[in-house]
């Protein structure tokens, strides 16, 4: 258990949400909204206050649902992007293996597209957890989050005190699950992030929102 938890502490340390000449140095199916809301938190978020995005992507299409209702503002942040389309061509270009799974990170890689850091929005106070499928901003401490996100492919709890999880992928688990498998250069990275970094980052060709 010790290892784990130390394990888990590096792991967080090295999630980082930083410009993008920063970066490189350091950093069976999805479960259906209406299982999200009910696992996520005590009280469930209604049907008006989830935000479904679509990030297509080289592998495929991902479908989120943000839960604005409990993460506005970490929600709000990542929407900004999106509709400026500065998600669009950016990458998926690191894969973490953790425990039994682990995670895969994307952002904007442009140092010219971010915006002001937001203020964390923490599980303790939201009810969202890290589990499988969860997105989540990652960060270099508390209130320094940008554009940087990951999904998780399994549960990892010790994520919640760090960072700020903000919805759940509804449909798109294979096409996360291929990108996290897909060829890393085991000589690109540093520190902890060393061997995590995908050869041919996954292109997201466009993100966009989903009108009902």
């Amino acid at each position: 258990m010790t290892n784990r938890l130390a394990l888990a502490a590096i792991a967080a340390a090295s999630l980082f949400a930083a410009p993008a000449s920063a970066q490189e140095a350091r950093p069976a199916g999805s479960p259906p909204p209406s299982a999200f809301m009910e696992e996520a938190a005590p009280e469930a978020a209604s049907v008006e206050q989830l935000v479904r995005v679509r990030l297509s992507t080289e592998k495929g299409d991902i479908v989120l649902a943000l839960d604005e209702g409990r993460a506005p503002i970490t929600v709000a942040n990542f929407l900004a992007y999106l509709d400026k389309g500065w998600l669009d061509g950016q990458p998926f270009y690191r894969a973490m293996p953790f425990g039994e799974g682990g995670l895969i990170q994307g952002g904007v890689r442009d140092g010219s597209k971010l915006l002001p850091p937001i203020e964390h929005e923490a599980s303790a106070d939201t009810g969202l957890k890290h589990e499988r499928g969860t997105i989540s901003m990652a960060n270099a401490g508390p209130g320094t989050a940008r554009n940087d996100f990951f999904i998780m492919l399994s549960p990892v709890e010790s994520f919640d005190a760090s960072f700020a999880p903000f919805g759940q992928v509804i449909e798109g688990m294979d096409v996360v699950e291929a990108i996290f498998n897909a060829p890393v250069d085991p000589e690109a990275g540093e520190g902890a992030m060393k061997g995590q970094m995908i050869a041919d980052p996954i292109e997201i060709v466009s993100a966009t929102r989903i009108e009902e």
